[in-house]
């Protein structure tokens, strides 16, 4: 089946949907046509029959309400973009715990930090590890070598392959 995220994308399919169903067109023809199942289309033909188009219109997501607020969402995005050490960490790392520290701080609201990464997937953002690097790395030799050893090391490798 075809997978739409936002519920306006879902209503917008129903809408489709319905619409062909007002033509005529049979479930399975509407099913195929809008990528949804058999089961789902008889659904909206069941609304569609009580309540017209209306009824196939996206509902309030049920739930409490997030205690962050768009706009405070959108500024929390921006001080995590700047950097951990701009919001006054020693290390260019953002944990969970200290996003909740920072979402404390900046705006007064209290989250578990085993909570926090919800509102990280709707950046988009992932879990990611920071890269290992030595102290005594040599930026300027490591090019060197990728530059000039790295492709006759590679030259000489695919010679003594034999054919």
């Amino acid at each position: 089946m075809l997978t739409l995220n936002s519920p306006a994308e879902r209503e917008v399919r129903r809408r489709i949907a319905g619409q062909l169903l007002l033509e005529r067109k049979s479930i399975s023809e509407v099913a195929r046509i809008v990528k949804a199942s058999k089961s789902s289309v008889k659904e909206w033909k069941d609304a569609l029959d009580q309540g017209g188009l209306d009824a196939l219109k996206a509902k309030p997501h049920p739930g409490r309400a997030p205690r962050l607020s768009a706009a405070q969402k959108r500024r929390l995005l921006v001080v995590l973009v700047r950097g951990a050490p701009a919001a006054g960490y020693r290390t260019d790392l953002w944990t969970c715990k200290r996003v909740a520290e920072v979402i404390q701080r900046k705006f007064g609201v209290g989250y578990h930090p085993g909570h926090v990464w919800k509102i990280l997937r709707g950046f988009n953002w992932t879990c990611q590890k920071p890269e290992q690097r030595a102290r005594e790395r040599n930026e300027v030799e490591i090019e060197r070598w990728r530059r000039k050893e790295w492709p006759r090391i590679k030259k000489r490798e695919l010679k003594s392959k034999p054919a």
